[in-house]
């Protein structure tokens, strides 16, 4: 068996403190013997303002949270997934990376993808997102080995573009990760059910970490997300709802689960060239 934790975060503006919340869980987890963990998207900082992420994000070489991060995942001895962190960039238009980092057990940084589909939607008349408009977008798959399994790697939004998702399990994926913070009003209606689907299509066990509740920010700014940190089978069965509160929790899963779904639908093999009409 193998065990994984999933932590739900209520992420406020302030970098460093997030951080010694996240660690508190994660060393938490692991006592309770989690073998990889698992934080939601923007770990280190939830912020409507750009202004205010300029002044407190630092680049992959200087994040607090990445370093702090890393030292925790070595102490603990375990795998971790930083579902992602806000990093400054070279970008000439100054956009943030969305980054979600895998680090083994001696605290290297083994894989890293930035998040490929940028959330720009128009949710309701009150509540708009342009993603893009801060954030540039990533243009790579991530498929990383571990002594767990083979991890593809997605961020929220992504959970909206299937053929991601097949692709990575067609390259071999076991597990897929869906760190996210997502819109509270999307999330009753399509948070589970995406998520469910993912993991019918693939064949593959689905862990998303997620941000949760209203975010603090010193501009007086709001923002609420869904929580409901999920885990889900190969079968399409969910394993675990983290509910609303933060907190973490541990699930047993048997990898083996992986190859008996596919052995019973191994549509993964059943692809078919076809015309679409013009």
């Amino acid at each position: 068996m193998t065990r994984v934790g999933l932590i739900t975060l209520n992420s406020s503006d302030d970098p460093l403190a997030n951080l010694a919340i996240t660690q508190r869980y994660v060393t938490q987890a692991a006592e309770a013997g989690a073998q990889i963990v698992m934080t939601p998207e923007v770990t280190n900082c939830v912020s409507s303002s750009r202004a205010h992420q300029r002044e407190v994000l630092r680049t992959e070489s200087e994040d607090p949270t990445l370093a702090g991060l890393r030292e925790t995942a070595k102490s603990c001895q375990i795998w971790l997934l930083i579902g992602s962190l806000a990093l400054k960039t070279d970008d000439p238009d100054g956009r943030f990376a969305n980054r979600s980092f895998l680090i083994t057990p001696e605290g290297e940084i083994a894989a890293f993808y930035d998040k490929i589909h940028m959330f720009d939607v128009d949710v309701s008349e009150t509540e708009t997102y342009r993603e893009s408009a801060g954030y540039r977008p990533g243009n790579r798959a991530v498929l990383a080995q571990t002594a767990l399994g083979r991890i593809g790697m997605a961020i929220c939004y992504d959970v909206r573009f299937p053929q991601l998702f097949r692709s990575l399990a067609q390259a071999g994926a076991d597990i897929l990760t869906v760190p996210a913070a997502f819109s509270a009003v999307t999330g009753v209606a399509h948070w589970e059910s995406l998520l469910r689907a993912r993991a019918i299509e693939t064949g593959c066990f689905v862990f998303a970490p997620a941000q949760t509740g209203q975010h603090v920010e010193i501009t007086g700014s709001t923002r609420r997300t869904y929580g409901h940190s999920l885990a889900i089978s190969p079968w399409g069965e969910v394993l675990y709802d983290g509910g609303v509160e933060p907190g973490w929790d541990v699930i047993d899963i048997d990898m083996d689960d992986v190859a008996r779904t596919r052995s019973r639908i191994p549509s993964l093999s059943h692809d078919r060239d076809f015309e679409v009409p013009q």
